[in-house]
């Protein structure tokens, strides 16, 4: 079939096929290898016409060993062939005690292709595909395969999945049918057809930086604003006598800072009288007694305005506030993290609100105000439910508790989020991030306890977002850069990659490229990714559901893979139209 080589280019070796030799159409993406004195090269078949066959080069096979890339070129006298049976294991994998299956090679008799497991999961990876393109399925049976495999028991994993549409459930839920050591927990969204299985974070876990995405803070103002909210819920949630002072320390400065404004005496009144609608102890409320030298008055008659327009009692009121004043405290730091409640957050940011140095800020104390209507808007709305823990726990007993499934290890924890909108969705999954992030971080010994985070319709979350310019940061853009260090992999499952942040895709060492036809994702693959080729992309616009374009540095070279249907199958399958439409008879 194959003639001589007529001239060589860098990448391609063109081949004249002899005259009347029929053409094997069935060749095109075939590898072939090129024996050339004692070297042999080997090479994939890209293009085939009537008189000649172009074929690309991949690398050098040495010491029976395949080597991605070439340095010396055949020559013009060296022979082609097809590859044959006992080479394939070459460049689609062999089995040894660190491999898995993929899935298997529709160009060579669906011989196994196989990968090396630290290669593909000790580095992000990325799922691109069409809807209906087979990537949850995909996803499903790839971690069907790695519980399935006979090579390594997975005992100590952990994989972390963010569910858009709930559909992984069915995949994993009886993951110990495979090994009773196997365990798949189930998070949800869903109130009322899961109660049991609430997600629920506990909230002293979220620092400033959380806070500022569920309260879309927009502002650095807005960032000290939440600093100093949760500073003070820290304190009030001790409910010590330091707690208390604490309380009546604030309300006095800013009752104090009001009374030496230079405002009427209705305008203090007035605010006085707002500061205690919001904030409140028993010692500063509009019927605390406060007592004078022979009488009493309440504190409500402190503000009596007489006909001149002053306080009569102005001596006993600043001598009764100022009494509650302690310096000491405004420097005052809580030792530790207790436990309290979104209400506790919402009296929080009512102190915060008074204290000083608001009150007289028109423009911080907007900026408050507008983290308060949306700390409300959070207590009272449908959201608040996920922010409700029952007792109070430590980030690592948290952890602990995530992966644990009645009293055994559970490797595989699926989070529903298909009942929350997308905004507090990117929320969520962020705050997961961090807080794994941070987990893995505080680990004695590096990298020792590894967490995969699948994010499904990833592009929902993994945005080029505000973050940069408030926080500093992108929790997904960190770990994306730093995770992998420390055993926090990123798997990306998505149908729009044009619209992931261009960071976290340039850091993904391994894809999964199934069906893709947008113009807009086809030309952003080309360019984000350099180790993928205009084959490639050319080769995925034809491949059929279920069956991808696997590349990266778990493979050694690009394989077209047919993945077996994962068994059972996620929740991801079409309306069945006719079924529904029909009228059942009988």
């Amino acid at each position: 079939m194959f003639g001589k080589i007529v001239y060589l280019t860098d990448n391609l070796a063109h081949i004249e096929i002899p005259d009347g030799t029929p053409v094997a159409q069935n060749l095109m993406n075939m590898h072939v290898m090129f024996d050339d004195d004692n070297k042999k090269i080997l090479g994939e078949v890209e293009d085939i016409d009537k008189k000649i066959v172009k074929v690309r080069f991949l690398g050098e096979v040495v010491n029976n060993k395949f080597i991605p890339g070439v340095i010396r070129k055949p020559t013009l006298q060296a022979k082609l062939r097809v590859i044959n049976r006992d080479e394939v294991g070459l460049i689609v994998g062999e089995d040894n005690p660190g491999s898995m299956v993929l899935g298997v090679s529709p160009l060579y008799d669906d011989y196994p292709i196989r990968m090396d497991i630290n290669a593909l999961f000790s580095n992000h990876m990325a799922v691109f595909g069409n809807t209906g393109s087979g990537k949850s399925c995909g996803v499903a049976r790839l971690l069907q395969n790695v519980f399935t495999n006979p090579n390594v028991m997975p005992f100590k994993s952990n994989f972390f999945i963010f569910d858009a549409y709930g559909e992984y459930h069915n995949a994993f839920k009886d993951i110990n049918k495979i090994n009773p050591n196997y365990n798949f927990k189930f998070y949800t969204t869903n109130k009322t057809a899961d109660p049991n299985n609430i997600m629920r974070i506990p909230i002293w876990l979220l620092g400033r930086d959380d806070w500022a995405l569920l309260l879309e803070a927009e502002t650095h103002t807005q960032l000290t604003i939440i600093e100093r909210m949760l500073k003070l819920v820290t304190i009030f949630a001790s409910d010590d006598e330091i707690s208390h002072r604490y309380c009546n320390h604030i309300i006095a400065k800013a009752i104090m800072a009001i009374l030496f404004t230079n405002q009427t005496c209705a305008s203090k009144r007035n605010d006085v009288y707002a500061i205690l609608a919001n904030c409140s102890t028993e010692e500063f409320n509009l019927e605390t007694v406060v007592k004078g030298v022979g009488y009493t008055r309440k504190f409500r008659e402190l503000f009596v305005i007489d006909t001149a327009g002053q306080f009569p009692e102005s001596n006993l009121m600043t001598e009764y506030v100022s009494s509650f004043i302690d310096e000491k405290l405004d420097v005052y730091e809580p030792a530790v993290t207790k436990y309290f409640t979104l209400e506790d957050l919402e009296k929080a940011l009512s102190f915060t609100l008074i204290s000083e140095g608001l009150l007289r800020n028109d423009k911080m104390y907007d900026e408050a105000i507008t983290l308060k209507v949306r700390l409300h808007a959070l207590v009272i709305g449908e959201n608040s439910e996920y922010l409700r823990y029952p007792q109070f726990i430590t980030l690592e007993n948290y952890i602990a508790s995530l992966i644990s499934y009645n009293g055994k290890k559970a490797q595989i924890i699926n989070f529903n989020l298909e009942e929350i909108d997308d905004t507090f969705a990117k929320s969520v999954t962020k705050i997961y991030t961090k807080m794994l992030f941070d987990f893995t971080k505080r680990l004695n010994v590096r990298a020792s306890i590894p967490f995969h985070i699948f994010l499904e319709e990833s592009h929902r979350y993994v945005q080029a977002d505000n973050d940069k310019f408030l926080l500093g940061y992108n929790i997904f853009e960190r770990v994306a850069k730093e995770g992998r260090k420390y055993g926090l992999i990123f798997n990306l499952i998505s149908q729009r990659p044009v619209e992931i942040s261009d960071t976290v895709i340039s850091q993904c060492s391994n894809f999964l490229i199934f069906k893709m036809n947008h113009p807009r994702d086809l030309e952003y693959i080309k360019k984000m990714l350099p180790n993928i080729s205009e084959e490639i992309v050319e080769k995925q616009k034809t491949l059929q559901p279920g069956t991808c374009v696997a590349f990266g540095m778990a493979f050694k070279v690009p394989m077209i893979v047919k993945m077996q249907m994962p068994n059972p199958a996620p929740s991801s399958s079409n309306c069945n139209v006719v079924e529904t439409w029909q009228v059942k008879r009988g």
